[in-house]
């Protein structure tokens, strides 16, 4: 698969820009292609690439235990947890926060099957903004609302969670 064969305006993060902008945003990515079973992104690890899956389907799964954490409740036979299992119908971004930042990525991503991605790296990505200023600061607002969409949903599971945590607490206190 090459670039031109992207359906690039199917990409949520592309649909808004012009024929002439995608054609420069097309020189920011490589393809890149990962045999089933293939892990593109290790939980833990610090890298700095984001990954737009355009054929194929992944996995991604996070650990149910902070590293170093010893709970004998917890034996677990598999400790990983699958967060969600995708295809390409909907073009998913992986490591958009990375490429910001270049931070500890935060689950495992791995192929179920032969997958290609477009990748990019921080610095192609902030190369790219500073010589297209216009087309760099749409791009980089577009991945900012979906990061603050990303976080006003967690917070929103985060809630979800303390709730149901407190409630189960609540039914082992002890009365004196």
């Amino acid at each position: 698969m090459n670039i031109n064969q992207v359906n690039w305006h199917a990409i949520t993060l592309f649909k808004d820009f012009p024929a002439t902008a995608l054609d420069k945003i097309k020189k920011l990515f490589e393809v890149r292609s990962y045999g089933t079973g293939e892990k593109l992104i290790t939980e833990g690890d610090v890298d700095d690439e984001m990954f737009i899956l355009i054929r194929g389907r992944i996995r991604i799964t996070k650990s149910m235990l902070i590293e170093g954490m010893d709970l004998p409740i917890l034996e677990l036979d598999n400790q990983r947890k699958v967060l969600a299992t995708m295809d390409e119908t909907e073009y998913p971004i992986f490591g958009e926060i990375a490429l910001i930042d270049r931070d500890t990525r935060s689950a495992t991503i791995q192929t179920l099957e032969q997958s290609h991605f477009l990748v990019t790296n921080r610095r192609r990505f902030f190369d790219f903004l500073d010589r297209e200023p216009a087309i760099g600061n749409k791009l980089f607002m577009t991945l900012a609302k979906r990061m603050a969409a990303t976080i006003h949903k967690n917070n929103t599971e985060l809630i979800k969670l303390s709730t149901a945590l407190a409630l189960a607490l609540s039914r082992f206190k002890t009365t004196p």
